[in-house]
């Protein structure tokens, strides 16, 4: 029997673990590098094991959890298991020779070395060919119903197969692309929102949204399989050949080899070869190829005896942090940035790093002049791993935010409750010019020409302080500033001019309201039609559009409520900005006494051979519009395969509920 300091220690262990898994698993965030999260579950299966305990319901014996509330829960037919992890060649030796001792000695162990890729695991059922279902890990028996998400995000999956068995499941991860994943970092950024840690943790979170998957877009890689039947694969290699030609996105490329000197080999080729590839490859997978010898090796609660995955080492690389500064987001959000001196990591020059927040610089005690551990996190976005001390200078001194802040002039405060800092009062030179670049950016009005230096010549010289002075500035102003002549002060008047007439869900984007980015802007813009429309929109009216959460509608309605940001728009209106959605932008014209004029209809699950654009099309032209959400004002359903929870909410409202032939027949279609 352990003593109780022993029980008491590991029972901190576990609540560590349990606490990151939470934040891996459910909330798609992360606190630690994979290695320093195995560290610590290796060490509590050893405190376990000398002390004897052997609790069923330790994270050393489970597998982690991925389901969330507000997804239907499905069985597996075979349960999706994690795979137990090796950093060095000894131990990838050692799994072989567990493996030679459970089978004849004469017999002969093929492997597959499969890229492991680092993403979010999933389960796709077809049956009879069809897709019918995708399903998350979840707690390896049992996991959440992700048909939908998936296939609004991952719009190109083959939703059929061609002589495929009459049940299979295929099982895969779903990931992000690098310029993805840049794309939508580029869009927060530019709306003064906290930019995303790595792919992993953001496709996590996209795959679990509610709302749909707000226009990001994934993808997948398929390499095994759970259920089949009938079963017609003798080996692994068999399967992956069988996902090729069934069109379906797989593996660049795989090893079949016999020695475990073969093995390593592929493992060091594969290390050579994974940054080539479209998905973040973290590790090698090997696997036993015969499926009967698996299944003869077994399994223990939480992984396969057969199969083990070699974890590459992340890329790092020490460097002089030469200072710590800030930027400033478009709501005034302030973030530290760290300026290294510029190493060489993972084929890119690294030169500046985030630091996240205040509470982040505290808890690794970083300071300026200090020598960093630097490491991209998901092969992406770098950030500073911890402090080199031994090479700190004698005279360093901790870095205190505040007062950084006050002696550069910055006047801002910390949001109550939370790790973040943002500036006060929209007077502030900094926040002025902020929010002026942003207005004109591309993603923005896209008037061309105004760009930093010469928004910071015009905050500076007090012409603008808002973007309505935009609309009242005269050309002789313009050439008393430096590097402006004749011409270039005739384009800027010109590009302002052509502003008033860019599309509604610019505007909205351009007025820099907390939450809402490009996307955002769109989806509301398209369904309030007018300005005028979202701002006199209640919370629950602005929650009625895909994508738009509480958060967000509170954040809508607060900006129009401020008297400040009213006048500004009220000063807008009279330069003559375009206030309402051009012609262009317009939907489809709903058909004079459509079937469904003034009526509301919820989409849910997937339909046969209709998109979710097309379905929504179909009600628009008939007079109708969609909601995310079901409720007693909702007049039809209109139900796919996993429907899920809107439709079991609808049936119990008593909400009309069409499937899509129903649907076709009573829009005319």
């Amino acid at each position: 029997m352990s003593n109780p300091s022993a029980q008491t220690h590991i029972e901190e262990l576990r609540e560590i673990i349990r606490r990151h898994d939470e934040l891996y698993y459910r909330e798609g965030a992360s606190e630690i590098s994979d290695r320093e999260y195995d560290a610590l579950k290796e060490e509590l299966a050893q405190m376990e094991s000398e002390a004897g305990l052997d609790a069923e319901d330790s994270p050393t014996k489970t597998v982690g959890d991925d389901r969330t509330e507000g997804f239907r829960k499905v069985k597996h037919r075979r349960p999706m298991l994690s795979l137990d992890n090796t950093y060095n060649e000894e131990e990838l030796r050692a799994f072989h020779v567990r493996l030679a001792k459970m089978f004849d000695e004469g017999a002969e162990l093929e492997f597959v070395v499969e890229p492991k890729i680092d993403g979010v695991a999933v389960s796709l059922t077809y049956e009879k060919g069809q897709l019918v279902q995708a399903v998350t890990r979840g707690n390896g028996a049992e996991g959440d119903d992700i048909t939908r998400n998936l296939l609004e995000a991952v719009p190109d999956l083959p939703r059929e197969l061609k002589d495929a068995p009459e049940l299979i499941e295929i099982r895969g991860e779903i990931y992000m692309m690098a310029e993805e994943f840049l794309r939508i970092n580029q869009e927060r950024e530019e709306s003064g929102l906290p930019m995303f840690a790595n792919p992993r943790n953001l496709t996590a979170g996209t795959i679990k949204q509610l709302g749909g998957v707000s226009g990001r877009r994934l993808s997948i890689v398929l390499y095994g399989v759970g259920y089949c039947e009938p079963n017609h694969f003798a080996m692994q290699s068999d399967l992956h050949e069988a996902i090729r030609g069934w069109r379906l996105p797989t593996v660049e490329k795989y090893w079949r080899v016999n020695r475990i000197d073969d093995v390593w080999a592929a493992v060091e080729e594969l290390d050579k070869l994974r940054h080539e590839f479209a998905y973040a490859t973290d590790g090698a997978v090997v696997k036993l190829n015969s499926f009967a010898m698996q299944s003869e090796a077994g399994m223990t609660s939480k992984a396969p005896r057969w199969a083990i995955a070699y974890k590459f080492e992340a890329e790092q690389a020490e460097t002089l942090l030469e200072k710590i500064d800030v930027q400033i987001g478009r709501t005034g959000a302030v973030t530290p940035v760290a300026h290294l001196a510029p190493v060489q990591l993972a084929g890119t020059t690294v030169s500046r790093a985030t630091l996240h927040n205040e509470d982040e610089i505290k808890r690794k005690d970083i300071r300026p002049g200090d020598t960093v551990v630097v490491q991209k996190a998901g092969e992406i976005i770098p950030q500073v791993l911890s402090v080199v001390m031994d090479k700190r200078p004698a005279d360093s001194m901790p870095f205190e935010f505040a007062r950084f802040l006050e002696e550069r002039g910055i006047k801002a405060e910390r949001v109550p409750g939370q790790a973040a800092w943002r500036l006060t009062g929209q007077d502030d030179p900094i926040q002025q010019r902020r929010r002026l670049t942003h207005y004109a950016s591309k993603q923005c009005l896209d008037i061309e020409n105004l760009g930093e230096a010469v928004v910071d010549q015009l905050v500076t010289a007090e012409l603008v302080a808002d973007p309505a002075d935009l609309y009242a500035l005269r050309k002789d102003q313009l050439l008393e500033l430096e590097r402006f002549g004749e011409k270039s002060a005739e384009n800027l008047i010109n590009a302002i001019e052509q502003s008033k007439q860019a599309e509604l869900w610019r505007l909205l984007h351009a007025l820099g309201i907390s939450h809402v980015g490009k996307q955002s802007a769109k989806d509301i813009t398209q369904h309030f039609g007018t300005l005028d429309a979202i701002m006199e929109a209640d919370p629950e009216t602005l929650e009625a559009v895909d994508g738009v959460g509480g958060i967000m509608a509170k954040a809508i309605v607060d900006f129009f409520a401020d008297e400040k940001n009213r006048a500004l728009i009220l000063r807008l209106r009279e330069a003559g900005l375009n206030f309402a959605l051009a012609d262009s932008e317009k939907p489809a014209e709903a058909v004079e006494g459509g079937v469904l004029n003034g009526k509301t209809v919820v989409l849910t699950g997937t339909l046969p051979t209709l998109t979710r654009d097309q379905a929504t099309a179909l009600i628009e032209k008939a007079g109708g519009k969609t909601s995310s959400s079901v409720s007693k004002k909702t007049d039809y359903v209109l139900a796919g395969d996993a429907a899920g929870s809107k439709l079991a909410k609808a049936e119990k409202l008593g909400v009309a509920v069409l499937d899509e032939a129903a649907f076709r027949e009573l829009v005319g279609e």
